[in-house]
């Protein structure tokens, strides 16, 4: 008993850097493998919860950037503990999940006789493949910016991640959790000498057909003729951005990058989260419309928004509030005394409207503003009700460039998943394109300032996800339950 539950802990392990590895670079070849472990250790919850914990901490270790935490009022003795706590707070969040993932697995594996045989098993899998994938969905809502498996596909493997467009990333997730049980069951038959090659070519044959498929969604033929937009990536660094020489300088590097992007022939410019204080009136008269992430006022209360300047105005006239707001770095509960003040570096705001569907003069656009990325279901809403391209504006820094490529990489599955064309604009990058079809193109090279050009589609029609969002999902968890106590019965 005691081998066994170290060889799990072992599995667990060695299983979570892979995973890490995948989450923070993307691919199968990482990802399956280290699946395969977890389902190996899971019949011990803790080698499953030290799974999450390893992935985690190396997917996420650019929390350490945070460090140092002097520019928001944290003592400097203080800072690399507070950032070091973030980061395990993370881990430790991820260890509880899936050992509690894992607890409820052997809970109704107990449930399976020995009679039931492979069908039952089977069943099983699918089941908590698919509580995983609808689990990741959830999280997906969470104050908490949430990497998933389901994203750890991309970039490197489009072909795959084209099953999003019906399933999006909660499938793609159970997807590959059942990807991972089918290399560790082949694994256990190699070991018996018995099936292994007929296991082993049936799954083959399967991720074939798989990605066949999924190439074969990724087609779009509704794309409008291109327009030019413009994207300007300002590259100030956050530690120094409220600083009054760079609020100085902001007004007329603006009034540059509008100029910069009328020379272009752009149709409108996108210009970073966070950039505009409230109520800021440009120098001059908008060239082409402007659409800048900044702040306003409603009520006596601050919001992040992104703000559409028309052209020939000077003041917002438009606007979509961020709805997800980071805890403590934007949002701060009310707690007596001023228990978090000095935490956030924009004081405490508060949360817009949960729609993502900005309506502006321009082509209606779905909106994500930072990590609100990171919640699908949300932007397949604002596409459903008449989106018809996607807009990411954000401010990565002083994270490096571990981070943007995540980031990157989410934006693909978004784009994927509701079949339009996504133009990212953040103040050190990613600043890039998307297509509908997953393709990423940058425009400006990371940390640097710039104005970049993108040639934006956009599109009419809706994505199996946009129209049919986890149906497909829980159908396929409630098939799992039935099989599962159709199998209990008949043994």
């Amino acid at each position: 008993m005691g081998n066994d539950r170290s060889l799990a802990l072992v599995q667990g392990a060695v299983g979570g850097v892979l995973a890490g590895i995948a989450l923070a670079q993307g691919g199968l070849l990482w990802m399956a493998p280290a699946l395969a472990l977890l389902w190996s250790a899971c019949r011990f919850p803790v080698a499953a919860s030290l799974w999450g914990f390893v992935a985690v901490l190396l997917s996420h270790r650019w929390l350490l950037a945070l460090h140092p935490l002097t520019w928001v009022g944290v003592p400097a003795f203080l800072s690399l503990p507070v950032a070091a706590s973030i980061w395990l707070f993370c881990g430790a969040a991820a260890a509880v999940l899936v050992g509690l993932w894992a607890w409820l697995g052997t809970s109704l594996a107990h449930l399976i006789t020995r009679e039931a045989g492979i069908r039952a098993q089977v069943f099983h899998a699918l089941l908590m493949a698919s509580i995983w994938g609808l689990a990741e969905v959830l999280l997906a809502r969470s104050p908490l910016f949430w990497i998933g498996v389901g994203g750890s596909l991309l970039p490197g493997d489009r072909a795959l991640a084209g099953l999003a467009r019906w399933l999006g990333a909660g499938g793609l997730a159970t997807l590959q959790l059942l990807i991972g049980w089918w290399l560790w069951r082949t694994a256990l038959a190699w070991r018996r000498g018995v099936g292994w090659r007929r296991s082993l070519l049936v799954g083959l044959l399967f991720l074939l057909l798989a990605h066949g498929f999924g190439w074969s969604l990724l087609r779009s033929s509704d794309a409008s003729a291109p327009i030019s937009v413009a994207a300007w990536q300002p590259a100030i660094p956050t530690r120094s951005k409220f600083s009054e020489a760079q609020q100085r300088r902001l007004p007329e590097s603006l009034q540059n990058a509008l100029d910069r992007a009328e020379e272009l022939d752009a149709a409108w410019l996108v210009a970073p989260e966070g950039l505009l204080p409230p109520d800021e009136v440009l120098l001059r008269p908008a060239p082409l419309p402007l659409l800048s992430g900044g702040f306003r006022w409603l009520s006596g209360q601050q919001r992040s928004a992104l703000l559409v300047v028309d052209r020939g105005a000077r003041l917002a006239s438009a606007f979509i509030d961020k709805h997800r707001l980071v805890p403590l770095g934007e949002w701060l509960p009310a707690l007596p005394g001023g228990v978090f003040r000095g935490l956030s570096a924009v004081g405490g705001l508060q949360p817009g409207a949960a729609s993502r569907l900005l309506q502006w003069p321009g082509p209606t656009a779905a909106v994500a503003i930072c990590y609100e990325l990171s919640d699908g279901a949300a932007l397949a809403q604002a596409i459903a009700d008449g989106a018809q391209w996607l807009l990411v504006v954000a401010n990565l820094d002083p994270y490096p460039l571990a981070l943007q490529r995540q980031f990157i990489a989410l934006a693909q599955l978004r784009s994927i998943e509701t079949a339009r064309d996504l133009l990212s604009v953040a103040n050190t990058g990613p600043s890039a394109l998307v297509l509908a079809t997953g393709k990423q193109q940058q425009l400006l090279a990371p940390f640097t300032e710039g104005v970049g050009l993108a040639d934006l589609h956009l599109h009419q029609g809706i994505s199996g996800y946009t129209r049919w969002r986890e149906a497909p999902l829980i159908g396929l968890m409630i098939f799992a339950v039935v099989g599962l106590g159709w199998s209990r019965r008949r043994s």
